[in-house]
C-alpha cells in the first residue's frame, strides 16, 4: 500500500508535507460528520505551492492520507504538543472548529487506531528518519523543511489573525539558532507578516528530527492560507501563490548553495 510519494533528495535538504493528503481508508467517508467530510483541516494545496521543487536535488516527502486518517506530525503515544492548549490527537476526534470528526458510535477503537500507526504513520516517518540520516552521512548536515498552513483564523486554537509566515524551531532547539535567525530574516524580507517561535513552534516531526548537535536542522513553516489561496472556497490562487512562490523559491536557492560550515555558523545565507 502507498501512503506517501518521495522525491529522493541529492542535497542537503528534505521537505516534508504531512498535512495535504485528502486520501481516507476504507469506509471511513461514510463515518465522518457532515462538518468534517469536507476535510475542512487539510493543508490544502501546499503540495502544490512547492512544486517548484519538483525535479530538482531537494528530497520532497508529501503523505497521501488526510491527517484525518492519521496526523503524521504527532506523537505516536499522544503527548502534547502545547500543554495547556487545544492538542488534537494523533488519530484526531474534533476538527480545529471544535466539531466531532466521527458519527457517534464509529469513532475508531484503540485496535484500528494502533494499525493506522503501523500502515501509515511508521513508514512516513521510516523514510523521514532513514533520509535525514543518509544526507547527513553524505553531506555532514541535513536541513528538513516541515511545510504546512492552516486557516487565518482558528479561534479555538489562537486569538485574532495568525501571521502569514509562521516560523517554528522549537524555541531554538531544533535548528542552529543563527542559521534559523537567516532564514526568518530572508523570508520577512517581503511583504508578509512574520512571527518566530509564536503559536505554531514546530510540531512532532520538527522536534523529534532536529538535532543540531548532531548536524541536522528542522523548521517549520506554518503558512496562513490567506497568502496563497482563497480561504472561502478553498481554492487556490495563482495570483497570490506567485509572489509567495518566488520568496521560497529564494530561500530554497540560498539553502541549496550551502555547505556543512555555512549550516553550522551560519555564514553566506544573506
Amino acid at each position: 500500500m502507498t501512503v506517501f510519494t518521495y522525491q529522493r533528495a541529492e542535497c542537503p535538504m528534505l521537505v516534508s508535507i504531512p498535512h495535504a493528503g485528502v486520501r481516507l481508508c476504507n469506509d471511513m467517508s461514510k463515518r465522518l460528520t457532515p462538518a468534517a467530510r469536507h476535510l475542512p483541516d487539510t493543508d490544502w494545496h501546499v503540495d502544490r505551492l512547492y512544486d517548484f521543487l519538483n525535479n530538482t536535488s531537494v528530497g520532497v516527502l508529501r503523505a497521501d492520507y488526510s491527517r484525518y486518517v492519521v496526523d503524521l506530525n504527532r506523537a505516536p503515544d499522544n503527548v502534547a504538543l502545547y500543554p495547556g492548549q487545544l492538542n488534537s490527537e494523533i488519530c484526531p476526534m474534533k476538527t480545529f472548529s471544535g466539531e466531532d470528526i466521527y458519527r457517534r458510535g464509529f469513532e475508531p477503537g484503540d485496535a484500528e487506531v494502533d494499525d493506522r500507526i503501523r500502515r501509515i504513520w511508521s513508514p512516513y516517518h521510516a523514510c523521514l528518519r532513514e533520509e535525514l540520516e543518509r544526507l547527513r552521512m553524505k553531506f555532514g548536515f541535513a536541513i528538513l523543511w516541515d511545510a504546512h498552513s492552516i486557516r487565518s483564523r482558528v479561534p479555538l486554537l489562537f486569538d485574532g489573525e495568525l501571521p502569514h509566515l509562521n516560523v517554528g524551531t522549537n524555541d531554538g532547539t531544533s535548528c542552529d539558532p543563527e542559521l534559523a535567525a537567516d532564514i526568518s530574516e530572508l523570508l520577512g524580507s517581503g511583504d508578509y507578516s512574520i512571527v518566530v517561535n509564536g503559536r505554531f513552534r514546530g510540531g512532532y516531526i520538527t522536534r523529534h528530527y532536529g538535532d543540531p548537535a548532531a548536524h541536522v536542522h528542522a523548521i517549520q513553516l506554518e503558512l496562513s492560507q490567506r497568502a496563497y489561496m482563497d480561504e472561502a472556497n478553498s481554492k487556490y490562487s495563482t495570483t497570490k501563490s506567485d509572489q509567495l512562490r518566488g520568496l521560497l523559491r529564494q530561500a530554497f536557492d540560498v539553502l541549496g548553495r550551502m555547505n556543512h560550515e555555512d549550516a553550522t555558523r551560519s555564514k553566506g545565507l544573506t
